[in-house]
């Protein structure tokens, strides 16, 4: 099931809101643990298994953890730790490790006696790295507050960002779970959030997939098309992605929920280092607090800082798949990260800034996109024009004019969120007479709230002509 289906938004979510809503405040956490459950069972029940199997192992762990000190309470950690990379290393890498040993060695995983798959179970990313923050901020003494079972469990499996995060950290949830509060604002607010982040995926990231797909499915693209797919595969994964982030925030709002941002108009980013206090912020800081400090940061010489960047965001890119595209794409980013901390260039500013950065990125998103190191290097040839300036035959055909507007309106939308944005925060903050202030008051409140409702309609209107798209970082 996902958010942009008919049954999630007129069954499943319909449904369980008034379910949550009709249950006493105290037995709140069971009726979401059950529709999370019934949400994430409704792929599979054999992995929704995996998932309650790992809840009660990390839970488990750190009543260990929570009990123990000096060099137990490292060991339970330890332990616990170990037992949540054990599944993640096993659902989502050990296709990838035997196939590399295999091409290692001349054949392939049948040719090692292997003739099975293991399949990436949806979401597993993203709940295994809130297991492990909940595990190390419980040895650090970050989430020192007891919490039950049932609410460590509904923390696990919240529906909202069970599949595709932001990545949440339950010492920020905790005193949420006993303390939120229920308010027709919030609710409002964050069925506003939920629309918006639905027309990101449904009007946007869905209407420029076609020409993405088209640019990466052909052989040989030419300078336009490799170029005009790439761009279209960067608006994709932006709309695609935030659009889903703000359906989860939105979710999360209505249940009386705050999550944290996790997009901050990237796209304006004049460095590498600002890009990615910007993009996927969750997962930015799960990397830098459970990986990057650890490993000594920035206090251990400028040698062993660029080596801790370049780890991270290697490991930050075998975290989006098992392949050696992330790999390259990992290494893309750490290596420009190192280059920017060394040459002060990730303090610079204007428009060459953010012209370079922005072809990093897109440069980037070319091997994260290809399924094969061959298929990126098709794209990049292209770019390149070596093969030819336009696209010619059934590739020329297939470039549809809808396409194309709907690249230049993503274009469009990403230059204006600044304005948008700041526009917002002016807004509510002018001083005015109290006149004045109950006018703009309703202006805040209708426009608002018109746009929303027409973004709704029209993104109902268009998942009722096509198929269901899944967003694009369930792979992951």
């Amino acid at each position: 099931m996902v958010f942009s289906s008919e049954t999630f938004l007129f069954l499943f979510l319909p449904l369980f809101l008034a379910l949550y809503y009709l249950t006493p405040a105290r037995l709140r956490s069971l009726t979401l643990l059950a529709g999370s459950y019934a949400f994430y069972g409704w792929w599979r029940l054999d992995f929704l298994g995996l998932l309650i199997l790992t809840t009660l192992w990390t839970y488990w762990a750190g009543q260990r953890v929570r009990r123990s000190q000096g060099r137990a309470r490292r060991a339970w950690t330890g332990l616990g730790v170990a037992g949540c990379l054990a599944v993640l290393a096993t659902f989502k890498y050990l296709n990838f490790f035997v196939d590399s040993f295999a091409a290692l060695i001349g054949t392939d995983a049948a040719g090692l006696g292997m003739h099975w798959r293991v399949i990436l179970p949806i979401g597993i990313s993203f709940y295994v790295f809130q297991s492990i923050s909940y595990l190390v901020d419980t040895h650090r003494g970050d989430a020192d507050e007891e919490v039950g079972f049932l609410d460590f469990a509904a923390f696990i499996a919240l529906f909202p960002q069970l599949i595709a995060g932001p990545i949440l950290r339950f010492k920020d949830l905790a005193w949420q779970f006993r303390h939120r509060t229920h308010t027709a604002e919030k609710f409002t607010d964050g069925m506003m959030l939920f629309f918006v982040g639905l027309a990101k995926k449904v009007l946007l990231a869905d209407s420029v997939a076609p020409l993405a797909d088209l640019a990466f499915a052909t052989p040989d693209p030419s300078l336009a098309l490799a170029v005009s797919g790439s761009v279209a595969y960067m608006m994709q994964l932006y709309f695609d992605f935030s659009g889903y982030s703000l359906m989860a925030i939105g979710l999360g709002l209505m249940m009386g929920f705050r999550f944290v941002q996790n997009f901050d108009t990237p796209y304006i980013s004049r460095s590498i280092t600002e890009f990615w206090r910007r993009w996927h912020i969750s997962l930015s800081i799960w990397l830098r607090d459970y990986l990057y400090i650890p490993l000594g940061g920035n206090r251990v010489g400028p040698v062993r800082t660029y080596g801790n960047l370049m780890a991270v965001m290697v490991l930050g890119g075998l975290w989006h798949g098992a392949a050696w595209t992330f790999v390259i794409w990992g290494f893309w980013h750490g290596g420009w990260l190192a280059i920017e901390r060394a040459t002060g260039l990730a303090r610079a500013t204007g428009t060459a800034a953010l012209v370079r950065t922005m072809i990093i990125v897109l440069l980037g998103w070319v091997v994260f996109r290809a399924t094969s190191l061959d298929q990126a290097l098709g794209v990049y040839e292209g770019m390149l024009g070596l093969n030819g300036l336009l696209p010619s035959g059934a590739a020329a055909l297939a470039i549809t004019q809808e396409s194309l507007m709907a690249l230049l309106l993503c274009i469009a939308v990403v230059a204006a969120e600044p304005w948008l944005k700041r526009t917002a925060v002016d807004r509510m903050s002018l001083s005015v007479g109290e006149a004045g202030l109950n006018a703009v008051s309703a202006v805040n409140t209708v426009v608002p709230t018109m746009l929303t409702g027409t973004l709704a309609v029209l993104a109902v209107l268009k998942l009722a002509e096509q198929t269901v798209s899944p967003f694009l970082y369930f792979q992951f």
